[in-house]
């Protein structure tokens, strides 16, 4: 699913077709599931002659800051994507190989269109139907927003910090890891990358973690985020070293990374994919 950096890819595309334009037209897809029983009209009025002031993010979320309230946020779920249309973009290992118009060159599993005074064009999609899409006046106002920590990418937490709220939980690393309230943006392929490359097993509790643990798995945690970041979330353009490209293929991922085995656990509820020989 999209993660802290696909999610900063798509903010970066609004902000460069949208800012400071007026947008001129919004489709909004009359989805009660994921506009979360919003009448569309009424996401249509809170953007058609607006200006788009400014984009922003937290983890996850994203939200388009307008001349006027209330602003329009949005999630991309486990399969959720937003492009500009005519330009170039990634796909997600979830949106496989299908065509991204349909044959009468109309976007497929369309959520939202916006087109601005200056003629740029924007769609966000989304065929699971998990991603949302609401209004509100402030991100602080929404209340999954408002629990979030820090975003790791533009304030992360120093290691002491972290070391401090984890020193006393029962929970393995890998279920912190996906705790929003401490880790804003991080999901399944950066937790175990991270964990991975900080040489730490997914299963190691909170309370075994020492400082220096602490400050490996955080000097590698922000480094992965910005490295994938930086590279616009292009998940071909990964060090060919890092575990990604070995967690995923075939019936559940390659079983080998550099001669050691890959384990694939449930931690967190959600699949883990580690290698013993290394995380200790």
């Amino acid at each position: 699913m999209p993660e802290l950096p696909e999610v900063e890819t798509v903010r970066r595309i609004l902000e460069r077709v949208l800012v400071g334009n007026k947008i001129v037209r919004a489709e909004i897809a009359d989805d009660e599931i994921v506009l979360k029983r919003t009448p569309k009209v009424q996401v249509e009025s809170a953007l058609v002659h607006k200006t788009v002031t400014n984009v922003g993010r937290i983890g996850k979320y994203f939200w388009l800051e307008l001349d006027s309230q209330p602003w329009v946020f949005a999630h991309l779920g486990m399969a959720g994507w937003v492009r500009e249309l005519g330009a170039s973009t990634i796909r997600l290992r979830e949106h496989g190989n299908a065509p991204f118009e349909d044959e009468n060159g109309n976007t497929r599993f369309l959520k939202m269109g916006l087109e601005t005074d200056q003629g740029g064009r924007v769609v966000m999609t989304d065929g699971r139907r998990l991603a949302r899409i609401w209004l509100c006046n402030q991100p602080m106002d929404d209340l999954a927003i408002s629990k979030l920590s820090p975003d790791w990418l533009t304030n992360p937490m120093d290691a002491a910090t972290v070391y401090a709220r984890i020193a006393k939980k029962a929970a393995p690393m890998k279920a912190i890891l996906l705790d929003q309230s401490l880790f804003a943006g991080v999901g399944n392929w950066i937790a175990d990358e991270a964990l991975y490359q900080a040489r730490i097993r997914p299963n190691r509790l909170g309370k075994e973690m020492s400082l220096s643990d602490t400050e490996a798995l955080i000097d590698n945690l922000v480094r992965i985020i910005q490295e994938a970041v930086d590279l616009g979330a292009d998940s071909e353009k990964f060090p060919k070293s890092w575990l990604f490209h070995y967690r995923w293929g075939g019936s559940k991922g390659d079983e080998l990374i550099g001669g050691r085995e890959i384990q694939r656990d449930q931690i967190g509820g959600r699949t883990t994919a580690w290698v013993p020989a290394v995380q200790v």
